[in-house]
């Protein structure tokens, strides 16, 4: 693999000489790739975004450029673009003069500017609308807007901390798909802060999962959310169910576990424990079969257990059913519209299936970090 773009190398930061809102960060992000910190706020994300900006300073560590340090740069000559939740356009200035503020700034002549202004406001899908005033566009305009000015210099990577954030949900699904579009197209590196986890497996090649200032998972969308390396990311990413246990046997990353009421289920591991420890298990509610009392569901191989329905919730695509379990009154599982009417009656038995590929077991003590 060629160098990476960047590298966080040992950064740490605090603003009080306590609380590290950084912990000791080493990460390479690679040339080309689109990359999402992802977290609660609070988590760090972005404020690490803000130090490879140069808006923030690490207390330690280095951040390189191109195998570069960037301490001594200021932000304006790390040739980053960067697009900001509030767009940040200069409501005096005309759309062109926006798109074409960092170019006039570099000394860049005013033709140039025009030429790179008309095939910026192309690339986003908006041409003619250059004497336009931020004012007279939509949000999402303005959005495209704010792209166009962070790429039109040509930068060696662009920064993004929330920039759909002000916009409904519809719009901001349509311009998470705009945004992975134009990365694609155009192949610059793209670091993307958010706390939406839909937003952050839609748009990235990878994912860097933080927490407590540490990140906790960096990986690819799926196998964040199929893989999850600890308690906190599989509670954080999508939804899930957890039901308390204790392992009554391990074979490498098998398991089989005991859970409340005594039934036995089998599962993976997310890191080596002993038998006897005290382990959640999660279970994201659409890997989850549901029918009736008897045993008819799922094929050989699957975990099963039984509980009574107690509500089902029409959602146009999906049904989510409610079902009460030993340990656990409020399990979920979400299934497609089409087998809403194989659903037995409010109060009815039901039994639960699913893999055992898709049960994966914690140790407690890691279940018990709060998101």
């Amino acid at each position: 693999m060629s160098e990476p773009i960047v590298r966080f190398v040992g950064i740490g930061k605090t603003y009080d000489g306590v609380t590290r809102v950084v912990e000791r960060l080493d990460l390479d992000i690679e040339r080309g790739e689109f990359l999402t910190l992802l977290g609660p706020s609070g988590s760090g994300k972005t404020t690490t975004l803000m130090m490879l900006a140069g808006f923030e300073t690490p207390t330690e560590g280095e951040i390189l450029l191109e195998g570069k340090p960037l301490s001594k740069l200021p932000p304006y000559r790390r040739s980053i673009g960067m697009v900001f939740q509030n767009y940040a356009l200069f409501p005096h200035m005309t759309v062109a003069q926006n798109i074409g503020f960092p170019l006039s700034v570099r000394g860049i002549g005013a033709a140039e500017i025009a030429q790179r202004v008309e095939r910026a406001l192309d690339m986003v899908q908006l041409p003619g609308l250059g004497a336009r005033k931020p004012a007279q566009l939509s949000g999402g305009q303005q959005q495209r807007i704010a792209v166009a000015r962070a790429l039109v210099f040509e930068p060696k990577l662009v920064l993004m901390d929330e920039p759909l954030g002000a916009l409904d949900k519809q719009l901001r699904e349509q311009m998470q798909l705009e945004v992975r579009r134009l990365h694609r197209r155009l192949g610059v590196t793209m670091i993307y802060v958010t706390h939406d986890q839909h937003e952050a497996l839609t748009m990235s090649d990878r994912i860097a999962v933080f927490h407590r200032g540490r990140i906790q998972q960096l990986d690819r969308p799926e196998r964040i959310y199929e893989q999850p390396s600890n308690a906190f990311v599989a509670r954080f990413i999508g939804e899930n169910n957890r039901l308390l246990g204790r392992l009554e046997g391990v074979d490498g990353n098998r398991c089989t576990i005991r859970l409340a009421g005594d039934a036995l289920v089998e599962g993976s591991l997310a890191a080596p424990l002993p038998a006897g420890a005290q382990v959640m298990v999660s279970l994201r509610p659409e890997r989850v079969q549901i029918g009736g009392a008897a045993p008819t569901i799922g094929a050989n191989g699957h975990c099963r257990l039984a509980g009574r329905l107690r509500e089902v919730i029409y959602l146009g695509d999906h049904v989510r059913a409610r079902v009460a379990l030993p340990g656990n009154d409020d399990f979920t599982v979400k299934r497609p519209i089409d087998d809403a009417h194989r659903l037995p009656a409010i109060g009815q038995p039901v039994e639960l299936a699913w893999a055992p590929e898709h049960c994966r077991a914690f140790a407690r003590e890691d279940a018990d970090i709060p998101t």
